[in-house]
């Protein structure tokens, strides 16, 4: 397979007006490029046990270890590279509905991470030898690069009937020898929820990744904070062709990103795991709320929805089996548009009339807590499915949230505007003079 000079790594900051010498940063990608004599899938007999005491053989590939998580399943039909360097997969064992998975293989710079996330891949068919120019590997080259297994074989069908009808539940996969250690590995499992994951998947320092950005009529463009609770590299990209972008670890508090960056407004990532959890995630809503109250601009995508709505006195709970995929309709109720959004979450926040919508069986959601943003909010987008919470917006602040994604790569790209609208409403809360500038040692 031809490798002839792809591209490596990543750099949002790159080609952005006024920015010199910006920082770059590892695609997960890369590790392809730089390998050579990958041995192929052995696709041994292999075994996919589920904690309800379901059982499916299939073949394995990718890494040949024994995969462990929370089974969940992802509805779109391409953006499979996406999916699999996702941080929201984190703890997650992943399951493609799409019946043929790696059919146009790896590609250079198209990762949104430097790594890959779910613990496992469970698919129907793998394609072998990827059809495609500009493929790197295959996504079995891909995932043993990564140590991840992967499952083929699956009646994926089934799979996701169960899923959908019973709630995610958590598996084992591995070779079909190891059946007794799996079945103990099983009963010992505890849901990756109760992990600390935005933790590992966050940055580990703050960086500013476009220094110097400016608009085409050379005016230095707004400093935004972008707090990672594991961040798609689509996201940074958006953000840095609108605003000077500071890339900020979870866990970084409120008023150390003011310190030392002086933003003019902030913005929360997706994630992965409970919303609820006392961990970074909870550091990042105090950031938020901080923010808000302070009368900067907001905006929250995914778990950064999640976090406000905690912040705002609403619980989160976890769903049934989620919303993940690439064509789930979301409703703006103050438009009565329809979008057809890309989203991956497990968990929502409650309707502050109808409460909780679609909940799992096991019962997870946080307790109930104060408003602690200084601002009342209104529901302005719910999913069409089931009528869950897909965004808030505050009354009288500029700051708002929405459960989708708005930079979905490779699409669709309905909500794209948002960007453009938060982008609007901090140029109307951003002032050139001397005094911020001189902050952040600029001339």
């Amino acid at each position: 397979m031809s490798k002839s000079t792809p591209g490596r790594g990543f750099s949002p900051g790159a080609d952005i007006l006024g920015v010199k010498n910006a920082p770059k940063f590892s695609d997960a990608a890369d590790i392809l490029v730089d390998s050579d004599d990958i041995q192929p899938a052995s696709l041994a007999p292999g075994l996919l046990l589920l904690a309800d005491g379901t059982r499916f053989r299939g073949s394995l590939f990718g890494a040949e270890t024994i995969a462990q998580g929370e089974l969940v399943f992802t509805t779109g039909m391409c953006g499979y590279q996406e999916s699999l360097t996702d941080p929201s997969f984190a703890g997650q064992v992943l399951t493609f509905t799409w019946p043929l998975l790696g059919n146009y293989g790896i590609h250079a710079n198209s990762s949104e991470s430097s790594g890959v996330w779910p613990r496992g891949i469970v698919c129907r068919e793998l394609m072998k030898v990827p059809d495609h120019r500009d493929s790197i590997g295959s996504v079995h080259e891909f995932l043993l690069s990564h140590g991840v297994p992967g499952i083929e074989g699956i009646d994926t069908r089934a799979l996701t009937r169960r899923v959908r009808e019973h709630g995610t539940v958590l598996c084992v996969f591995g070779p079909l020898e190891k059946e007794q250690e799996m079945q103990n590995v099983l009963d010992n499992l505890v849901p990756p929820d109760s992990e600390d994951l935005v933790a590992e998947v966050t940055c580990s320092e703050s960086v500013l990744l476009n220094e110097g950005a400016e608009d085409f009529d050379g005016n230095s463009l707004p400093r935004l904070a972008a707090i990672d609770c594991g961040i798609k590299f689509n996201i940074l990209r958006e953000l840095c062709h609108r605003f000077e972008v500071v890339w900020c670890p979870a866990n970084m508090p409120f008023d150390e990103i003011i310190e030392k960056w002086s933003p003019d407004a902030f913005f929360s990532s997706n994630g992965p795991g409970d919303p609820a959890h006392p961990g970074a995630a909870t550091i990042a809503r105090e950031t938020l709320s901080s923010a808000v109250r302070a009368d900067f601009p907001v905006m929250g995508i995914c778990l950064g929805h999640q976090l406000m709505g905690l912040a705002a006195g609403l619980r989160t709970y976890k769903l049934r089996y989620g919303h993940r995929g690439a064509n789930q309709p979301v409703i703006d109720l103050q438009s009565g548009r329809v979008h057809i959004t890309s989203q991956n979450h497990g968990f929502a926040v409650e309707d502050p009339e109808q409460g909780m919508l679609a909940p799992h069986p096991s019962g997870v959601y946080s307790e109930k807590g104060e408003n602690v943003l200084g601002a009342d909010f209104r529901v302005r987008y719910v999913n069409a499915n089931d009528r869950t919470v897909e965004g808030l917006d505050l009354v009288d602040k500029s700051s708002f949230t929405v459960q989708f994604h708005p930079e979905a790569c490779p699409g669709p790209h309905d909500a794209a505007p948002l960007f453009d609208r938060f982008s609007e409403i901090v140029a109307k809360n951003f002032h050139l003079n001397k005094v911020t500038h001189a902050s952040r040692g600029e001339k």
